[in-house]
C-alpha cells in the first residue's frame, strides 16, 4: 500500500517508518513524491485539527492514501503550552535548540516535581474515496532541568521517562519507538486500518 507523509521532516519520516516497518506499507515524504511545494498553513486549535487538514489538503493535491502527523509538547505548569505550538514556540524559524532554550527559561527554578507533561501525536489518515482515520497517542513525562542525549529531535533532549529516568534523547530509537506518543498513535491507526480494510473486502 503506497502512502504519502504529508511532512518534509525526515525525523518523523524515519520514526513513521520504523514503526510501521512490518506493516505492509510503502510511505513517501511529499517532497519526494514530487509535491515540495505545497504549503499547509497550520492553524488548528487542536492536534486533531492539523493533522486532519494536512491529511485532506495534500490527499486532495495527490490523489493518494496520505497520512499526516500533528504532534507536541503540553506543560502542565504552562497551561498547556507549547502544544501546537511546539515547533515554533521560539518563533517562526526557531530551531530545536531555540525552542528547548525557551522552555528552560519559562521554567526555570521549577523543581522536577512541577514539570509534568507529555508528548501527544495525532496521526490522521485521508483516502481519495472521502474516508478517514484519526487516532491519537501520549505519552507523559518530565521536563529536565537541561538537555540529556544526542538521539531523537525536537524536545527529545528535555522529555524525561520515568519508567527509565532518561530523556528520549537519551534511550535512543528502539526503546523510544516502542513507547513513544507516536509509536502509541500508530499503534491505534494499524488496528483501525486493518478495520477499515477488512470491511472493504
Amino acid at each position: 500500500m503506497k502512502m504519502i507523509l504529508a511532512s518534509k521532516n525526515k525525523h518523523k519520516l524515519k520514526e513513521i517508518r520504523d514503526i510501521l516497518k512490518d506493516f505492509d506499507i510503502q510511505l513517501i515524504p511529499m517532497d519526494e513524491a514530487g509535491f515540495e511545494s505545497i504549503e499547509i498553513i497550520e492553524d488548528g486549535e487542536t492536534f486533531e485539527e492539523n493533522s486532519m487538514k494536512k491529511a485532506i489538503i495534500v490527499m486532495k493535491k495527490t490523489n493518494t492514501i496520505t497520512i499526516a502527523d500533528d504532534s507536541g509538547l503540553e506543560v502542565d505548569y504552562l497551561d498547556g503550552k507549547p502544544g501546537v505550538y511546539s515547533a515554533r514556540f521560539a518563533g517562526d524559524n526557531a530551531t530545536d535548540k531555540d525552542n528547548n532554550q525557551k522552555l528552560l527559561d519559562m521554567l526555570q527554578g521549577l523543581p522536577l516535581k512541577n514539570r509534568c507533561g507529555r508528548f501527544i501525536s495525532v496521526i490522521s489518515v485521508a483516502f481519495p474515496d472521502g474516508r478517514t482515520i484519526s487516532v491519537r497517542g501520549e505519552c507523559e513525562g518530565i521536563i529536565g532541568l537541561e538537555e540529556k542525549g544526542t538521539e531523537g529531535f525536537g524536545y527529545d533532549p528535555l522529555f524525561i521517562v520515568p519508567q527509565y529516568n532518561k530523556t528520549f534523547a537519551q534511550l535512543g530509537s528502539d526503546i523510544k519507538n516502542k513507547i513513544s506518543h507516536r509509536a502509541r498513535a500508530l499503534d491505534k491507526f494499524r488496528v483501525e486500518l486493518e478495520k477499515l480494510l477488512h470491511k472493504k473486502s
